[in-house]
């Protein structure tokens, strides 16, 4: 039996992989490295986070994407943005560092098993293990308005379905949302062709500013810090102390999980966006409807007119919403049985360890920002994440084999004492 198998690849899945294997444990970690990094960006995307604040996370503090860099005589500099096949390539460089080995097999199922659980994949193969950790990444959580449900697939998608986006070059196409996905998205489809548009029912798009030197005074950087998640006390709360967001109340964090460091464009984007892509603001979307060479749009206004835009394709960059309806491979059952951060019940409900209501059954990832805050959201809250998991599997582990330890057939003595590890 395993001590832990992390079901994910990605930032998370990876740096919980690393600390476990540094750990000793026993372990087993399935999915494709950096898959939605591979698979479901556009090529020609860049990292909106800085480079020293898009670490993967080991114990060591080595295997940093500054030192992946330096290997391949590439530039890693605060305020200059990197690519994201740039940072693809170094999350599967420190997998081959941190990581052991990697399965791809695809995970199925999670299942309660004795005192811990039967992981099974597509292959037919089943593990048990004694803990789970899931670091499924954001595409089982990809979100579209519900106007756009009744659009065949040739009409609509979501900004993580593409990686080429030339395909699009000299058709007509409607980009749905206003946060950085939305905007280079929109900026990419410009430059390869297309005929781009952006329509979102905010009132205007918000631009974050160019980053502050590294090195400032001591007054400015008391009144504005740096931090992993940009600059600002509220930012450094939400990066740099994630345990205090936890012990606030369920419904608090679940607003601020869903409403800090909202929709904005990176600063290096606006001069592409700008002057090139035309925006329809203050549009909420209320209908679709497929028409001759291809979509209606119907939205309403903020003075509460209808308008409608005629477009071949319709991409909705709307992001990702946490939902654990949506994780089938939870036994129904079990999941089920989870108790639930506020009162949407969306989210699991964690200690400070990762852990769910289910001893053994950890979280990562999108998933635990109603419980952690808004740092869960980006690459920067790996390294949190990773040291407390493990460290929550080592001492769920402990209990489990004190208690195996501790069992002895009726009617016989043990001298085995609670607390020890004889």
């Amino acid at each position: 039996m395993y001590d832990l198998v992390v079901v994910g690849a990605g930032p998370y899945g990876l740096s919980i992989a690393a600390h476990a294997a540094a750990a000793g444990l026993r372990l087993r970690v399935f999915g494709r490295p950096m898959a939605s990094w591979r698979d479901h960006m556009p090529e020609g995307m860049f990292l909106k986070s800085e480079p020293w604040s898009s670490n993967l996370s080991d114990p060591s503090g080595d295997i940093t994407l500054s030192a992946f860099c330096a290997s391949r005589n590439l530039p890693a500099e605060h305020g200059h943005p990197m690519s994201i096949d740039t940072f693809t390539e170094y999350g599967l460089w420190f997998g081959e560092r941190a990581v052991p080995s990697i399965d791809e097999q695809t995970v199925t199922a999670v299942r309660p098993y004795r005192d811990g659980f039967r992981v099974e994949t597509a292959d037919g193969e089943i593990v048990p293990t004694r803990t789970v950790a899931l670091a499924v990444g954001v595409m089982p959580f990809v979100h579209r308005p519900a106007p756009l449900g009744p659009l065949p697939a040739g009409l609509v998608s979501h900004s993580s379905d593409h990686r080429d986006l030339s395909v699009f070059k000299g058709k007509d196409v409607t980009v749905i949302g206003a946060g950085q996905a939305a905007l280079e998205t929109a900026a990419l489809l410009a430059e390869e062709g297309a005929q781009a548009r952006i329509v979102a029912r905010a009132g205007g798009i918000r631009w974050n500013t160019r980053p502050q030197p590294l090195e400032r005074g001591l007054l400015t950087s008391l009144r504005d810090p740096h931090c992993g998640l940009g600059t600002g006390w509220p930012s450094w709360v939400w990066s740099e102390i994630p345990w205090a967001v936890r012990r606030l109340p369920g419904p608090t964090r679940v607003r601020i999980a869903a409403t800090a460091l909202g929709p904005a464009g990176a600063w290096w984007l606006r001069d592409r966006v700008e002057g090139s892509v035309p925006a329809l603001l203050g549009h909420r979307l209320r209908s679709a409807q497929p028409r001759a060479g291809g979509v209606r749009l119907g939205f309403v206004t903020t003075d509460g007119e209808l308008a409608a835009v005629d477009t071949e394709h319709v991409i909705a960059a709307t992001g990702f919403v946490p939902d654990l309806a949506r994780l089938s491979m939870i036994d129904a059952r079990l999941r089920g049985e989870l108790r639930r951060v506020g009162e949407t019940g969306r989210a699991p409900e964690l200690n400070g360890r990762f852990e769910s209501s289910r001893p053994g059954l950890f979280f990562a990832g999108l998933l635990t920002a109603p419980s952690f805050g808004p740092s869960m959201r980006f690459v920067y809250g790996a390294s949190f994440t990773a040291e407390r998991l493990v460290r929550g599997v080592k001492r769920r582990i402990g209990r489990r084999l004190l208690v195996t330890q501790n069992r002895k057939p009726e009617g016989e003595r043990s001298d085995v004492r609670v607390g020890s590890r004889a």
